[in-house]
């Protein structure tokens, strides 16, 4: 093994806005174990950028200098022959206001690094995408990803929930609970109409539903169809649970629209502990001490706002 090998990093861009901003950046520290007080994050873990509600695009860093003419003399390398591409300036940065890149000024630094390529520049088709990005005082360039709203097509289900979660909202929780997905086997044990389990399902997570009520059971499990999903959804109650998870994802009932009680919460909570080594439970009450009494520890935590409605993500170990 060469030990001179460079490691692969990556530049991730992010848009939220400032009710997200709690969220957001759990989220962060649950995918890279880190977050970023600007709009844009370095790592070394590679995630598809379409997973979060928030990542705008993902560079793949291919080179880095201190200025433009460092980047420009690396481009040189790179022969495509036949093959098209097209550089895009990542508008997106950490540059002070009196140092912002002008969109004019964009697309010539765009053109300039396209001269120095050798290849074919196809700004419609592209078979190839570089994206240029400055961060730290440092330029990047590197292949270009573009994140899809995947959690936007999720938005119109044929059943809804008044009380659900935002597909937003819901997406980032799944990212929270479940940052790397390989050999991760979780549950959703109160899954309502399926919001969560939609998200879980679309990026390819081992997830299952469960639900006391059938009519919802079979909300979601319409829902989960309706969007080309193949998801397991049982009836019952949260006691009968008999497998284990590494994760549980609660959307933890609350009295203002359910008869649930603080009884009644606290053995999902229990239960959830008997069957789960980790559990993201999502409250609008402040129930530490219930976590505590049901035998977790509290590892992080955020708010998800939605105007004056507040909603507590607490992950539990």
């Amino acid at each position: 093994m060469n030990k001179n090998r460079k490691i692969q990093s990556f530049i991730y861009t992010y848009a939220f806005s400032e009710e997200e901003h709690s969220l957001c950046h759990m989220e962060m520290r649950s995918l890279f174990g880190i977050e970023s007080e600007s709009k844009l994050i370095k790592s070394t873990t590679k995630i598809d950028p379409s997973r979060s509600p928030f990542i705008k695009e993902r560079i793949d860093v291919m080179f880095e200098g201190d200025g433009l003419p460092d980047i420009l003399a690396e481009v040189e390398q790179i022969q495509l022959f036949e093959e098209t591409f097209k550089v895009l300036f990542v508008k997106i940065n950490d540059l002070d206001q009196s140092e912002k890149i002008e969109y004019d000024k964009r697309r010539v630094i765009e053109r300039e690094i396209g001269m120095h390529i050798h290849g074919e520049a196809d700004i419609h088709h592209p078979d190839h995408t570089f994206g240029i990005v400055t961060m730290g005082g440092r330029w990047y360039f590197g292949k270009y990803e573009k994140s899809e709203s995947v959690w936007f097509h999720h938005l119109k289900k044929p059943r809804e929930y008044s009380t659900a979660l935002s597909t937003r909202v819901a997406r980032a929780v799944v990212n929270i609970a479940v940052p790397n997905p390989e050999g991760i086997r979780a549950i959703d044990p109160c899954c309502g109409i399926g919001t969560v389990l939609v998200e879980a399902l679309s990026m390819g997570i081992d997830i299952v539903g469960r639900d006391i009520n059938p009519l919802v059971t079979s909300g979601s499990r319409e829902n989960i169809a309706h969007f080309g999903l193949e998801g397991d959804v049982t009836l019952g109650p949260i006691a009968d649970v008999a497998n284990n998870y590494d994760v549980a994802i609660i959307d933890l009932p609350y009295n203002l629209y359910t008869h649930v009680t603080r009884e009644e919460q606290f053995s999902i909570l229990q239960h959830a502990r008997r069957f789960a080594q980790k559990v993201v439970v999502i409250t609008i009450e402040t129930i530490d001490e219930m976590i505590e009494a049901a035998g977790f520890d509290i590892t992080d935590r955020c708010v998800a706002k939605k105007g004056l409605f507040l909603r507590q993500i607490i992950v539990c170990e």
